[in-house]
This record gives C-alpha cells, structure tokens and sequence, in this order.
C-alpha cells in the first residue's frame, strides 16, 4: 500500500467535471481509484480536522475528497462498461453464453430450493396424517434438527413425566 500523500485535503483543487470522450486506460484509473480511497481515508484521520474546530471546513475537505472517489469509480464503472460493450459486440455468443450459463445456475438453485421445500411438506403430511389419525406420532425428526431445537418436542421422551405446567395440579 502506497504511503499516503502529506498535502492537506483543504487545499485540494476542486474535482474536474467528468470526461465526455473516451476514458483512460484502466491501470491509471485504477492508481487514481486507489489514490482518492486513500485520500479519502485520510481525511477522515487527518490531524488537521481532530484539531480544527471549524465543522463547516471539515465538512467541505470531506465532501469534496468523497465526491472526487466517487467521481474516478464512475469513470473506473465507465471504462468496464465500455469494454462490455466492445466485446458484445465482437463476440456476442459470449454474452448468450454467459447468459444461459446464469440461467442454468438459477435454476438449479430453484429446483434445491423446491426439493427441500417438498421434504418439509412430506414430513409436515406425515407429521398431520398421524396426529389426524390418533396413532402415536414417529418422530420425522433428524438428530441435528432435535438438537438444534430450543425444546424438546412433547412426544419425544418418557411418557410418565408430566407436563411442567401441570405438574402443580396433582
């Protein structure tokens, strides 16, 4: 990591406006993306406002430091978007390719999320089915699933045990 300049964030000129022609190359933009980060950072640590007390002059050195980050990561999100856009439109098999390839991985993690929602609903039918019918319940349960419960469920246990609730009315 670079060692961060010694110039005070007051005497910063004010950003430049943003390019209208082509943006920079991506390593310049980088160093400079990298540079108002740290610039940033600075200002918020920097010696001169722990001992200034004049907040609207912290407030102006902070802004304009954040508005200039923010300023090169619109140009460093220009530069890649651009470069998007070369490359769908020398090669758009790749984007149709990148597509179905997110598309497959969607659907694979709502097909998973639709197998465990169908186990749940065959445990919780199993789960009705013997209460509805008055047999004595099995527990569907699995042991990370009884563990991990706040209480243990009441059918799981000694039968002989009363209720704590009820325990007072014997």
């Amino acid at each position: 990591m670079a060692s961060l300049p010694s110039t005070s964030v007051f005497t910063a000129p004010p950003p430049p406006s943003l390019p209208m022609g082509p943006v920079r190359s991506s390593p310049h933009l980088v160093d400079e993306l990298e540079a108002t980060f740290e610039a940033c950072c600075a200002s918020l640590v920097s010696q001169d406002y722990v001992n200034s007390t004049d907040q609207e002059e912290i407030r102006t050195g902070v802004e304009q430091a954040v508005s200039r980050f923010i300023e090169v990561a619109r140009q460093v999100e220009m530069f890649f978007l651009q470069k998007r856009l070369q490359l769908s439109s020398s090669r758009p098999d790749l984007l149709v390719r990148e597509e179905v390839n997110d598309l497959r991985s969607e659907l694979q993690r709502k097909e998973a999320l639709l197998r465990r929602h169908l186990d749940k609903l065959r445990n919780w039918s199993t789960e009705f089915d013997d209460l509805h019918s008055g047999s004595a319940p099995q527990p569907h349960l699995t042991h990370q699933q009884l563990t991990s419960m706040p209480h243990p469920p009441p059918h799981i246990g000694p039968t002989s045990m009363a209720h704590p609730s009820t325990s007072h009315m014997r």
